[in-house]
């Protein structure tokens, strides 16, 4: 079993910042995709970014440019740093993993490893 914990998660205002960390196995951070999903109330969870085993980062459009995605091989951990964050980025938001070293198509069936999530709040 693959355990995933996600931390950071927090209420801001609109043009903050929050930075969600994930802490995992090291042979998953080490050799594996990993990525952060996010699922706002009513609506179904999407991809927000991802970065696979060769560093290659992959980010949703409405994120480019404000979200950052990394891993810190020495921690353990998967990290996303959130800046200029809008209402629109409220939701509960999710770490996951593979065992790909690739990064597959932002489908959460092709993901079967899950944090139980952390809350990101915006006000305007």
């Amino acid at each position: 079993q693959v355990h995933l914990a996600e931390s950071g998660g927090g209420s801001v205002q609109a043009g903050g910042s929050l930075r969600l960390s994930c802490a995992a196995p090291q042979y998953i951070v080490d050799n594996y995709c990993m990525g952060w999903f996010r699922q706002a109330p009513g609506k179904e969870r999407e991809g927000v970014a991802d970065i696979s085993f060769f560093g290659q980062t992959n980010y949703a459009d409405s994120v480019k440019g404000r979200f950052t995605i990394s891993k810190d091989n020495a921690k353990n951990t998967l990290n996303l740093q959130m800046n200029s964050l809008k209402p629109e980025d409220t939701a509960m938001y999710y770490c996951a993993a593979t065992t790909l070293s690739g990064c597959p198509i932002w489908a959460t069936s092709s993901f079967p490893y899950w944090g139980k999530g952390t809350q990101v709040t915006v006000s305007s």
